[in-house]
């Protein structure tokens, strides 16, 4: 028996039904490559498996190497399983040998990881075509935006993809058993198309330029919550400048920066570049 190593952040699941829903979730077919992170003892990778035509799992815990290696022997002699021993927020996809949109990331992933993780596949320019995660419930929530209440992560997520909250899964399909309830995400139709909003002259449009000029406005919107977001703006360009910008949008100067769609910050964006 493998006991979970709190300092990993581990909770290995056993509900088949939660398995079930992220294979579902990720319309996986014969052709397809999965990177599974964290694989622990193998529940799911046992499923991908029986679906795909290969699945490369990254394992940071070396105890687990030898039960992975011996529960699925054939498969990593046929080269169906790649187990790879490394620590997946210090590796790029690139060195998996896995291409841009080549392979599917599923996975239950360490709640302590989780910004960090979907940071890294979304900004990558080897993106997958989709990512299924098993998250803490409550970021899943803020993700969707279940409130109607946009956040930085949010829109940090649904600027890449378009995300959708599978289901709910509670605390007792897992050991040992977390402090709060999980949920499967779906983060589907993966690009980096939005930041290609503007063609300015000085950066000649650039996705790169635009992402970090996107995220940089974003987050000074959001630096100081009890702010109204004009207050926020103003250190990062002046008053006369946004106040033209908010009219164009319609745009009082009592909004808030959770109150603005995707597309509403696109074209603030657009505006102030």
């Amino acid at each position: 028996m493998i006991p979970a190593k709190k300092s990993l952040g581990q909770n290995f699941l056993h509900s088949m039904g939660a398995v079930n829903a992220m294979v579902e979730a990720s319309s996986l077919n014969e052709s397809d490559t999965v990177l599974e992170i964290g694989p622990g003892k193998g529940v799911l990778t046992d499923f991908l498996l029986k679906k795909v035509r290969q699945v490369v799992a990254v394992e940071k815990d070396d105890r687990l190497i030898p039960h992975l290696t011996e529960r699925f022997e054939k498969e990593v002699v046929s080269g169906k399983l790649k187990i790879i021993h490394a620590d997946i927020l210090e590796i790029s996809p690139k060195d998996l040998g896995l291409l841009a949109k080549s392979y599917k990331l599923v996975a239950n992933i360490p709640y302590y990881i989780t910004g960090e993780l979907i940071q890294k596949f979304l900004e990558t320019d080897t993106q997958p075509i989709l990512m299924t995660l098993m998250l803490q419930k409550e970021v899943a929530r803020r993700i969707v935006a279940k409130d109607g209440k946009e956040s930085i992560l949010s829109l940090s997520v649904k600027s890449y993809g378009v995300p959708k909250y599978i289901q709910t899964v509670s605390a007792g399909c897992f050991i040992p058993k977390p402090s709060v309830d999980s949920a499967i995400l779906l983060v589907d139709n993966i690009s980096d198309t939005f930041f290609k909003y503007a063609n300015s002259k000085e950066d000649g449009g650039s996705t790169t330029n635009q992402q970090k000029f996107f995220f940089s406005l974003i987050k000074s919107g959001f630096a100081h919550k009890r702010k109204k977001l004009i207050r926020n703006l103003e250190t990062i360009t002046q008053k006369t400048t946004l106040e033209n910008a908010f009219s164009k949008l319609d745009l009082t100067i009592n909004t808030r920066a959770e109150d603005l769609s995707l597309e509403q910050w696109k074209t603030l964006a657009h505006l102030l570049k």
